[in-house]
């Protein structure tokens, strides 16, 4: 059975911060942009409770509600923003081909240029008290979220760079951090361990692990578990935060687009071209340093001049 075809000058994959400024860019730039949400329309900040550090918000908002009034924006530029996932993608390795990306195994979309948008999943601990309380406590951005808890005691889980780079920043504001580390040991760097050492208010403990999130509505405390010995204590704290790592959304790429060992796109220096004429990529999917909702608007922005100046160039 053939499949749909439609033919358009701007796909954007992805509707998070990235994805919703690419569509405001290009729909003014009269490239009429079909922008698919994927499964989780918003992405990650339709998790986060409450955004306090972007940029227009002096009472700050929620997040879904930003995701809302940025589809909102994008639609009344003319986007036209549909439900639907990029299910397989068919780059054309020719410039000004047209790429093929199947959405919901259903319908293909012709497009000259593909913006990448599709973010990255913070990788969670997958027990069930943790996945009840994310957004009640439980958080994966530190940098974003800890400011809630400014004078009070949090826990972080994770022993690399990310965890203790978070660690740091939390002990600068928070009364206590406990540091969950699973193993005996840290994967940080030299550097980074000296800091969450060095940080006096940071109870650092190895071989250990979660046993259960405590608290019905919000965080309230941990239940965690010795690995060696069994032993189990429950501590008080207010925030949990997990840093163990994300996940780049990029597996239907595999083997069309240049990645890092991570799986991150990789872009053309300060710009957001990949390996792939008329292929651009913005937001958490090539940026794994930041991870920031206003550096990927940012780069969302980038990605729709991009797209523009490649479709002029064709011209």
């Amino acid at each position: 059975m053939s499949l749909e075809i439609e033919k358009v000058k701007n796909l954007i994959i992805g509707s998070g911060p990235a994805g919703y400024t690419a569509a405001i860019y290009a729909a003014r730039a009269d490239l009429k942009p079909v922008l698919y949400t994927g499964l989780e329309p918003g992405g990650q900040l339709t998790t986060t409770t409450d955004v306090d550090n972007f940029p227009g918000y002096p009472d700050g908002i929620q997040g879904p509600k930003m995701m809302v009034e940025l589809q909102q924006q994008a639609e009344r530029f003319g986007t036209d923003v549909r439900v639907g996932m990029a299910t397989s993608v068919k780059f054309s390795s020719k410039k000004g081909g047209f790429h093929i990306v199947t959405i919901d195994d259903k319908k293909e979309i012709h497009a000259k240029t593909v913006i990448i948008s599709t973010g990255a999943s913070a990788k969670y601990l997958g027990i069930p008290s943790e996945q009840r309380l994310r957004g009640g406590g439980v958080s994966a951005c530190a940098v974003c979220d800890g400011f809630f808890y400014k004078g009070q005691e949090v826990a972080i889980v994770g022993g690399g760079d990310t965890a203790a780079e978070e660690a740091t920043y939390l002990s600068k504001i928070c009364s206590k951090v406990t540091m969950l580390v699973r193993k005996d040991h840290m994967r940080a760097s030299k550097a980074m361990q000296h800091r969450v050492r060095a940080s006096k208010n940071i109870d650092l403990r190895f071989n250990t692990e979660i046993d259960k999130v405590l608290g019905e509505q919000v965080v309230e405390g941990l239940r965690i578990v010795n690995n060696i010995n069994g032993k189990k204590e429950e501590i008080k704290i207010s925030g949990l935060f997990i840093a163990i790592g994300h996940k780049p959304n990029t597996d239907i790429f595999s083997g069309q687009l240049d990645m890092d060992s991570d799986g991150y796109l990789i872009t053309n220096g300060k710009s957001t071209k990949t390996n792939i004429h008329g292929v651009f990529a913005s937001g958490d999917v090539q940026d794994k340093e930041y991870r920031q909702a206003v550096t990927a608007a940012g780069t969302g922005c980038m990605a729709a001049l991009d797209a523009e100046r490649y479709l002029a160039e064709l011209q």
